[in-house]
């Protein structure tokens, strides 16, 4: 509607503003969008058919529909047809984020302004992996590409929470949308790991249906937004500000007369004020409005970096044992956990409750932090106990203020824990045991832990957790109901749930018909991750609706109490639903064993009797593996059993029987909305960006043998020492170069079982196997062993874990594997034998060995163990129980400087035989012999001692059969990180017989 003329006016009309409608804009995005997709599909599928379905596993007629990827990304001109469409939707995708914030925004919530911001990186993200493709650049357009998927979870869900209520129709639409994008990420996923891991022809167009189906779900998600607007009447004016303020009014009388527009309330302010300018919103007061929110943030942030200080003192302590093979008088220092006996002094209780006081506990615990800077480890053990023993005490005076919200800030934390060392290849990244050269953040973590205490120590009041009262509203607990619970959920956390993959090593039994009979850690420990986030989830709805005694309930406690005797007794895949349930289980009793703590009077025995648990169950998981080199060992020999029965008689005091704990001690508090919807969002993330770093540490390649054309292979032996250099560094990425330098395609580790405490619930083959190996990890860590593993360029067809037999000393792990080596079958082994002081374990196990050998003669064979015993030794020592009853070859018999790292083979030609030094990364040599295998259906022709003996100069053979040059030299000079050839000074060279069929 327009203004009448004035007298004064002129002869021409005053020209009319031009109005578009925000819905039309949206719309616009939607068409622009789907033609952009639906043109690049029609445009590949015409002219590129086929070569946009092949990929690297197969090719049409196996894979026959095409990838979102390789459709927009690989071909012109569908490529470019596709990028053009792209960049005009890109106006439309920003002004479609500006409206939906403009109807959203509210004073009393800074969730909008989140989703405004997610929105723009969203679409900025998008940009990314559209116009870098994986052609261009893999690893960029993988970042782009997971951005843009997590950045979905606080724009879809932060979207449907601010959807006015009176819309319910489309907040419905909102929530199926997003809940159908999320699912289908998990067939994307399980299609993904057939077509990259399992090499199925055929699963990557299925995947490719999953992918596109992402696709139609988010744009569909973001059409929605065009019926919101359509409904709200927003419009864009073109034109005179004067008159677009008039017909604004006059439009907005007409429409509202008799009515109130009360569903977007901020919009019609706004358009009723006419040009009434906005009071801007400074960044203080965006500050304030966002102050709970970051105040949870970092209280999830501190629990982290207590975790990550409380869980680094047992690996810190023990790497002294390892070293000594013994007690070595440092496990004292464990005691440091014990440090909550001091809140008996009322004192120190008292100051300890205070901000200042909690604010400094917080900032000393942060030693522990720091001590990655000190070289020596001894130095670090001084600096990391104290550290555990002030964050003791400061995590105990939180559970004791606000026990609720302080229980659930530990799970987060822990979880946040478990995500972090998951995606930081099973090592904390905050750790005192790794620095920036072993795959460590520590200078990353300490700023933010160091931002989240001055947040924590600035918090307003209005800020700081809500105030928890109940316990002082009930009968007080007694301290053997509540302590032994706490101690004994530390302990499984630790023991158990603090690195995703420990559950799956407890699992895992190798190989069958080229598959792996159960989960993978590296793969399949997101899922770990989610069954944790879920059992927090489970307590959240519970605790938020009043439901709190479920938990308490004794059936759930029998749920619990199954899903351990499935951990312990199962394998494979049936062995790891428990596990998964066990975890859900864990995290969900959290808040009950938390708060019923704190409902004690006894604040300082209560506490300390929780961590003396801990420690008990800590250092009995210990001797029933250490139990050779510890007092009393004996008597927890192989007895996990016995310690898997006493952690949950203890968890078991935490639940509500009967003659325990009358009825009216069961009541838990309620949850805030505040911290539950914090929670959700949170473990929501966790979850998404687990699986996204599963995904991201894949390999992208193929796994494929160094020298494939020749029909070689080489193969090592190496005893890693627990993945522990002499500087007390994680060695994960140092052993990866020299085993990537020397062109390794099989090797035996020892010394690998890593998935307990002591060693940190590590995983020794995370880095390496991103170099494409096949791994299989041994026997694990519910087998009592030290460990070995096996790393395959090759297939691994069949797999067999032995227990040799050790009556006396410790056991001895065995691998048995069938390679599939470039069409033939190589049985290859591992192991690790026993110690000097065990005389008939030694020869109970070398004959064990001996005939596992035999069984397989004449099939080509490679043995790469530790053996303990001098060549060509007498029996009962080892040596001729394998060379001679196994049916087997030295690698070199001439070789007398050897004791207890041997190659044998059989049924090949060894062409190359090297020793390595360790440098600092270990206490022992890498060995490595290098072997030709004969034509495929023939056998070695001439196996004579003079065939095999004849040595010669490496330039008598063709360059791919020599070792790399780079590792000639000595201590003094020469050779790569420390590494060069010792003992011979030089790889070791042999003719090939001249009758050889290869």
């Amino acid at each position: 509607m327009s203004l009448p003329r004035s007298s004064t006016s002129t002869k021409h009309d005053p020209p009319h503003n031009i109005v578009l409608k925000a819905s039309y804009i949206a719309k616009t995005h939607t068409y622009l969008a789907y033609t952009a997709f639906g043109t690049a599909l029609f445009l590949g599928v015409l002219l590129h058919y086929k070569k946009i379905v092949k990929n690297a596993v197969a090719g049409y007629p196996e894979e026959w529909f095409p990838s979102v990827s390789a459709t927009i990304g690989d071909w012109y001109p569908e490529r470019n047809v596709f990028q053009i469409l792209i960049a005009l939707t890109s106006g439309p995708r920003f002004c479609l984020v500006a409206f939906q914030y403009l109807l959203h925004r509210s004073h009393n919530s800074s969730l909008p302004t989140l989703v405004f911001i997610c929105g723009l990186l969203r679409t900025i993200s998008c940009g990314g992996w559209v116009y870098i493709t994986s052609s261009d650049d893999h690893d960029i357009h993988d970042v782009f590409m997971i951005g843009y998927i997590v950045l979905n979870i606080p724009w879809m869900v932060g979207g449907i929470m601010s959807t006015p209520l009176e819309y319910a129709s489309i907040r419905r639409k909102r929530v199926v949308l997003a809940s159908a994008f999320f699912f289908t990420i998990i067939p994307l996923i399980y299609f993904f790991i057939q077509h990259r891991v399992h090499r199925i022809p055929g699963a990557y167009t299925h995947y490719s249906f999953f992918e596109w189906g992402l696709i139609f779900f988010d744009v569909l998600y973001d059409s929605f937004t065009e019926e919101e607007l359509r409904q709200a009447d927003l419009n864009i004016t073109i034109g005179n500000s004067n008159v677009a303020s008039t017909e604004t009014r006059s439009s907005l009388n007409e429409k509202t007369a008799g009515a109130k527009n009360e569903t977007y309330p901020e919009v019609q302010n706004k358009l009723e004020t006419g040009v009434k300018p906005v009071q801007p919103t400074t960044v203080w007061q965006l500050f304030s409005d966002w102050r709970p929110t970051i105040a949870l943030m970092s209280d999830a942030c501190l629990s982290y970096i207590f975790w990550s200080i409380f869980t680094s003192l047992v690996p810190t302590i023990f790497y002294f044992s390892v070293w000594e093979l013994g007690i070595s008088g440092s496990e004292l220092a464990f005691l440091a956990s014990l440090s909550p006996i001091f809140l008996g002094i009322f004192k120190i209780r008292v100051w300890a409750s205070t901000r200042a006081g909690i604010a400094m506990l917080h900032f000393l615990s942060f030693s522990g932090l720091v001590a990655f800077s000190l070289r020596s480890p001894t130095h670090r053990l001084f600096v990391v106990a104290p550290a555990t023993a002030i964050a003791a005490i400061r995590q105990v005076v939180d559970w004791r203020l606000h026990p609720l919200y302080s229980s659930f800030m530990t799970a987060l934390g822990f979880t946040l824990s478990s995500f972090l060392k998951h995606s930081n290849h099973s090592n904390n990244p905050v750790w005192p045991i790794v620095d920036s050269r072993s795959g460590g953040y520590n200078k990353t973590g300490l700023a933010v832990a160091c931002v989240a205490l001055l947040e924590l120590y600035t918090r307003p009041i209005s800020a700081q957790p809500p105030s928890e009262r109940d316990r002082l509203r009930v009968i007080p607990e007694t301290t053997l109901n509540t302590a032994l619970p706490l101690g004994s959920l530390l302990f499984i956390f630790h023991n158990l749930l603090s690195e995703p993959g420990t559950l799956i090593a407890w699992t895992w039994t190798g190989y069958e018909n080229g598959r792996p009979r159960g989960p993978l850690p590296g793969l399949h420990g997101s899922l770990t991750i989610i069954a944790q986030c879920l059992g927090i989830l489970f307590s959240v709805a519970l605790l938020k609706g009043n439901f709190g005694r479920v938990l308490a309930h004794p059936i759930w406690f029998v749920v619990g109490n199954s899903a351990a005797y499935v951990l312990y007794h199962y394998r494979n895949w049936s062995g790891y639903w428990g596990c998964l349930v066990f975890a859900f289980f864990s995290m969900s009793i959290t808040p009950l064993v938390i708060v019923r703590a704190s409902r004690t009077k006894a604040v300082a025995r209560t506490y300390f009797t929780a961590m003396l648990v801990y420690c008990l169950l800590m250092l009995a998981a210990i001797w029933t593996v250490a139990y050779a080199f510890v007092p009393g060992g004996p008597y927890l020999r192989e007895r996990t059993d016995l310690v898997t029965i006493a952690q949950m008689l203890c968890l078991s005091l935490a639940f509500d029987w009967p003659i325990l704990r009358p009825p009216h001690l069961t009541t838990l508090p309620s949850l805030s909305s505040t911290v539950a919807s914090f929670s959700r969002a949170v473990l929501a993330c966790i979850s998404v960006l687990a699986i996204l770093s599963t995904l991201y540490h894949f390999p992208s390649k193929p796994t494929t043998p160094h020298r494939a054309g020749h029909r070689m292979l080489r193969a090592g032996i190496w005893t890693v020492h627990f993945g522990i250099d002499d500087e007390g560094r994680d060695s994960q990425r140092r052993m990866r170069d020299l085993l990537k330098g020397l062109e390794l395609d099989i090797v035996g580790l020892l010394e690998t079982d890593l998935q307990r405490p002591a060693y940190g619930n590590r995983d020794l083959t995370r880095v390496i196997s991103e170099e494409g190996f096949y791994v299989d990890i041994g026997p694990g860590p519910n087998l009592h062993t030290w460990g070995a593993v096996l790393l395959s360029k090759f297939p691994i067809i069949n797999s067999t874990h032995h227990l040799l037999p050790s009556p006396d000393g410790e056991l001895a792990p065995a691998i048995e594997a069938v390679l599939d080596v470039f069409g033939t079958s190589v049985v290859v082994i591992v192991s690790h034998n026993g110690q000097e002081e065990t005389p008939l374990d030694r020869q109970l196990q070398s004959q064990e060995l001996g005939r596992i050998m035999a069984s397989h003669y004449p099939n080509p064979t490679i043995y790469l163990g530790y053996v303990v015993t001098t060549p060509h030794a007498e029996k009962p020592s080892p040596y001729k129980y394998l060379v001679e009853d196994g049916l087997m070859h030295d690698i070199d018999q001439y070789d007398w400087d050897r004791w207890c790292e041997y190659i044998l083979y059989r049924g090949l030609y060894r062409t190359s035989y090297a020793r390595v030094s360790r440098s600092t990364i270990t206490d022992t040599e890498l060995q490595v012999g290098q072997f030709i295998l004969p034509k495929h259906g023939h056998t070695v022709t001439n196996d004579s001692h003079d065939a095999r003996y004849t040595r010669i100069f490496k330039e008598t053979l063709s360059p791919e059969h020599w070792f790399p040059m780079e590792y000639y030299g000595s201590e003094g000079q020469g050779g790569v990180n420390g590494h060069f050839y010792h003992v011979f000074n030089t790889p070791l060279y042999y003719n090939i017989p001249a009758d050889a069929v290869l």
